[in-house]
C-alpha cells in the first residue's frame, strides 16, 4: 500500500459553514496583514463570528526568503498592527528554535553513522 494519499482518499467538500472573505493590508515595506471576514453561504457577512486577523512578513537569509507569520490576536485593524511587530518576533524566534532543533538533530544523526577507527 502506498504511503501517499490517492486522489479518492481526500475530501475535497467545501465546509459551507466556515468560509470567510479576505482583505488585505499592507505598508508596501514590512507588514502584510489579512483580515479574514466570516461569510454565510450566499457571502453575506456572518456577525455571530469574529475575524481573525493573520500577519505576514518575510526576511532574506543567505539561503533565500524566509516566510513569518502568525495569528494577530486583534478585534480591529488597528490593534492587529500594534500586534505585529510582537507577533512578527515570537514567529522569528519559533523559527530559530525549530532550526536549532534540526541542527540539533542532524548532528546526533551524524554522530551516530560515525566509523571509529583505533
Amino acid at each position: 500500500m502506498s504511503e501517499h494519499a490517492q486522489p479518492k482518499d481526500i475530501d475535497f467538500a467545501v465546509d459551507r459553514n466556515n468560509l470567510y472573505r479576505e482583505e488585505s493590508f499592507t505598508d508596501l515595506k514590512v507588514a502584510s496583514i489579512r483580515r479574514l471576514i466570516p461569510v454565510n453561504q450566499d457571502g453575506t457577512e456572518d456577525r455571530s463570528r469574529t475575524p481573525i486577523f493573520l500577519g505576514h512578513t518575510q526576511l532574506m537569509s543567505p539561503e533565500g526568503p524566509v516566510p513569518l507569520q502568525a495569528r494577530l490576536m486583534a478585534n480591529n485593524l488597528d490593534e492587529a498592527m500594534n500586534e505585529f511587530p510582537k507577533a512578527m518576533e515570537s514567529a522569528l524566534a519559533q523559527v530559530v528554535e525549530n532550526l536549532k532543533e534540526l541542527q540539533k538533530k542532524e548532528a546526533e544523526e551524524k554522530g551516530d553513522s560515525r566509523i571509529i577507527v583505533p
